[in-house]
Formats: C-alpha cells, structure tokens, sequence
C-alpha cells in the first residue's frame, strides 16, 4: 500500500525554511535593532536597499547587531523573502558559520542520516550528526518524529548515547537545525489496518483520560473510545466503567491514515 499523502501544511512550511540564495551586502546603517544593508552587486545609487531583523542578525545573543556589523562592511547574507512594501529580507545568521553551512546544504529531505543521540528533554531529542562541524549539534527529533507508538516521555523512545538512523524532514541554515524523523523508516502500523473499518475487534485499554479510554488493537496501534461509546449515563471519569489492562469489543469505526488516527465506537454501535 502507498505511504499517505503527505500533509500539504507541514509541506508548506518545510519550503518556507528552504535555503535561499546568498548574497554580499554592504552594511549602510541600522533602524533600531535592524540591520540596513545595501546589495553590493547592485547598479550604484540604484542599488537593493535590504533589511537584516534582529533576530537574523546572528546565532550569538547580542544586544545589538553594531556589536558584530561596523558601517561599511561586506557580509554575506541569505535571501528570506520581500515583506512590507516589498522590501528584501535577508539573513546573516544563516551564513555566520561556513563550514556549517556548508554542512547543511548536503542535507535534503528524504535523506537517510546516521547520529548519536545528544541529550532528550520534553519536547524532543538533540542529535549528534556525523560529519558535522566540531563542537557543534545539529540534529533534532520533536517528539512527534520518535515513534508511531504513543508514548508519555521522549526518553521511552531514545536515551542519550544511542546511535541511530534517521530521516532528514529539513535542513535550516538560519536555525542551524537538522529537524529529522526515525519514525519515517518505519512502516506505519495504521497501514495494517486500512480495511478494518467496520469490524468489531477486541483489544486491551491501555490508558484512560477523562474523555475516553486508549485501546491497543496490535503493538503500536491503538485507537480513542469516546466516554459517550461506553455508557449513556452520565459518569465523571471512564474509571467508574472500566480499568486499565481490561480487555473490550470495540468497532473500528475510521482509519485515518494522513493524522495516523484511529477512531473507535461501541461494539454494538452505541453505549450500553
């Protein structure tokens, strides 16, 4: 079966981070904590004027980018868009670091890449990538990227040490960020799946939350009862009905396979 569509907002946004081009600038001024810029290989007193945001200005805090940047001098910066009435973009964050940036430009989406896990916290894993620059790190696994299993913690999915292969989703110049996926080299367990709609299975309640309960149906595969699907009385918590680890009839009632959801009603299609 083919893998789903891909989501066309995620798709979106991974173009919008794309590197752009690399232009020399020369810097004429700043407007606040922005940068002015002039493009050098302009025609003259018609030359580009552009614009560098705080924020683009460099990978180190500053408290203002006259601190890196005098008047007069050349940098290198990367296209970002027009805003404004117009107006040029740029970033010099995204060229601060050569051998960095040099690094990223090999990365493209869909490539397969080998690390070594950094450090995991809450919100994703930090990744040692080979060959990248000394004394830098590159790689990063929001949460979401880890596993097709629902998990509590990043640390059920990896530890700090372990060596793993991952997929590249983007390379950012600007962030100086390498956003990878390990789930995307794994089949989707939902895939098995994709015909059951319709059919009254019996799997194992493996967590309940106030709304429903989570049924496991087949190992990384688990799907929502709604509250509403157990009983048609009115109870503050789905523990009143059920416990964890008990086993239930339950009907697969849709497969969604781009949100990789799996929805579930009453075997007998409606509270009891």
């Amino acid at each position: 079966m083919p893998d789903p569509t891909p989501d066309p907002r995620l798709q979106a946004l991974i173009n919008q981070l794309q590197p752009g081009p690399v232009r020399t600038v020369e810097v004429i001024g700043f407007d606040g904590a922005d940068v002015l810029v002039k493009l050098v290989d302009g025609e003259g007193e018609n030359a580009e004027i552009g614009r560098v945001p705080r924020h683009e200005a460099s990978m180190r805090r500053l408290e203002h980018p006259s601190e890196l940047f005098k008047i007069g001098q050349e940098i290198n910066a990367e296209e970002i868009g027009r805003w404004g009435e117009g107006q040029l973009h740029l970033s010099t964050r995204a060229c601060e670091i050569p051998s960095l940036r040099s690094f990223l430009l090999t990365k493209e989406r869909g490539q397969v890449v080998t690390g070594t896990v950094a450090e995991v916290r809450n919100f994703g894993a930090f990744v040692y990538l080979d060959g990248e620059p000394d004394g830098l790190c590159t790689g990063f696994i929001r949460v979401p990227d880890l596993t097709w299993s629902r998990i509590d913690y990043p640390s059920e999915a990896v530890k700090a040490g372990q060596r793993i292969t991952a997929e590249v989703i983007v390379a950012e110049t600007r962030s100086g960020q390498v956003t990878l996926s390990l789930k995307a080299l794994q089949e989707d367990p939902l895939i098995r799946f994709a015909d059951q709609a319709g059919r009254v299975v019996t799997g194992r309640i493996t967590k309940i939350i106030p709304f429903g309960v989570f049924v496991q149906l087949a190992p990384e595969v688990e799907g929502l009862l709604h509250i509403s699907e157990l009983t048609d009385e009115p109870v503050e918590t789905p523990a009143q009905l059920v416990r964890e680890g008990e086993l239930i009839a339950v009907k697969v009632a849709e497969v969604d396979l781009q949100r990789h959801r799996l929805r579930l009603c009453a075997a007998d299609g409606a509270g009891s």
